[in-house]
């Protein structure tokens, strides 16, 4: 292997054959047009949207594809379950293809894999299409960013905000299903200038007894004449945590939900003497740095496989359109694996002069799709930091836990041990 060979084909083929979840774009059609909505008028890195559906046969023969890898060596997963995941757009848009989806899923004969469904909605069509995800035991993540005005953001074609509806439709599914709401039903917000870590939390939680995943409005692909607008909406969620009244008492509420405690169980996974990834560094001792790939990017379908609606194949829903792996259509599939294998190697040589003087290298989580300059001859990376850098970094993690002495065993027994 050369040494810019920092990954292989085979490695990728064998991330394929053991990728833990494989996501639909079901349809570019919404039912909402969200002022922050990342293939709107902020952001510049995807397709144009030409309300699109995902064709049943294409996501066939990626299946297919894939069950065929899944019954072969090149199978190695412990786990065994695969998430099959629908998204958009607004996926209830287009029911009958996951109607479809799943109906041919329950046809596909594999013994090895345990299958389990999910779906990323917005609620509007919850009350229509909630009898067949309870019966199909979808796990559902619903958008909802707070209260009225917290969510004011999300509104429907006619301009008015969705909140009523919404509100309405997650009350429905909670009276009439209450187990399955307690056991498969989580929310996602998104934080901007009218809602608030502590708000939105505090909402949710106390309406519905759920710990929100808040994340910061995405920040590429911003087009150059809206990054005014873009600036006015944004908040940070670590700076908002910490503004407010009852911080000390929210973080240990939310746990890894909040900014503070994820960063610092990043900090303890890659630094503790006491986690390994798996039996080869318990019984060999761990990985040299030097024998580490680049950045903190995932493997090439390590975590997922997302195919778009006009069938690009890409590692996950948050990579720009541009960087496509390769494609699916109804001939079949199109993957190279040298292709990709060359292609993130041409990458990691060009981050990797500076990976080799970042402090925080082994607890890197930039990915490469991420940097704005990665296609240029020069990269540079935002999460770069030199030995001063890393220091403030490491003090102020140590900091955190000088402040929630409880917070190790917690991470170490909760998190890293399970």
């Amino acid at each position: 292997m050369k040494q810019t060979d920092f990954i292989t084909a085979e490695q990728v083929k064998i991330s394929l054959a053991n990728t833990p979840q494989v996501t639909f774009e079901v349809t570019e059609k919404c039912n909402l047009t969200c002022e922050y909505c990342g293939y709107g008028e902020l952001y510049c890195d995807y397709d144009i949207r030409e309300n699109k559906d995902m064709d049943v046969d294409v996501a066939i023969k990626l299946l297919d594809y894939l069950v065929a890898l899944w019954n072969s060596p090149l199978s190695q997963s412990v786990n065994n379950n695969v998430y099959i995941s629908f998204y958009g757009g607004e996926p209830l848009i287009n029911f009958s293809f996951i109607e479809a989806v799943t109906s041919y899923v329950k046809t596909i004969k594999d013994n090895k894999r345990k299958i389990t469904y999910s779906m990323t909605t917005n609620a509007i069509l919850l009350d229509k299409y909630m009898d067949f995800l309870i019966q199909n035991d979808f796990e559902l993540l619903i958008s909802l960013d707070g209260d009225k005005y917290g969510n004011s953001y999300r509104i429907n074609k006619s301009g008015k905000n969705s909140f009523d509806d919404i509100i309405k439709n997650i009350n429905r599914l909670k009276e009439r299903y209450p187990d399955y709401f307690i056991n498969h039903v989580n929310f996602n917000s998104v934080l901007h200038n009218r809602n608030s870590v502590s708000k939105t939390y505090d909402f949710i939680h106390s309406r519905y007894n759920k710990k929100p995943s808040i994340h910061s409005l995405n920040d590429m692909g911003i087009r150059e004449d809206m990054k005014e607008k873009f600036m006015q909406m944004y908040q940070n969620t670590e700076e908002s945590l910490m503004d407010s009244e009852n911080y000390s008492e929210l973080e240990n509420q939310m746990f890894l939900s909040s900014p503070t405690y994820s960063s610092a169980t990043i900090f303890l996974m890659q630094n503790s003497e006491f986690k390994y990834e798996n039996y080869n560094e318990l019984l060999f001792g761990k990985l040299e740095k030097e024998s580490l790939y680049p950045s903190g990017t995932c493997m090439p379908f390590g975590k997922k496989v997302f195919v778009t609606v006009n069938g690009k194949i890409l590692p996950c829903e948050r990579t720009a359109h541009q960087f496509a792996l390769g494609s699916v259509d109804k001939t079949g599939v199109n993957l190279d694996f040298e292709e990709i294998a060359a292609k993130y190697n041409a990458y990691f040589e060009k981050i990797n002069p500076l990976c080799q003087k970042c402090h925080t290298a082994r607890m890197c989580i930039q990915c490469i799709f991420n940097l704005p300059d990665i296609t240029q001859s020069k990269c540079g990376c935002h999460g770069f930091m030199n030995k001063e850098m890393f220091g403030n970094f490491k003090n102020s993690q140590l900091s955190f836990f000088a402040r929630h002495p409880e917070a190790y065993n917690k991470i170490m027994q909760e998190v890293i041990y399970r």
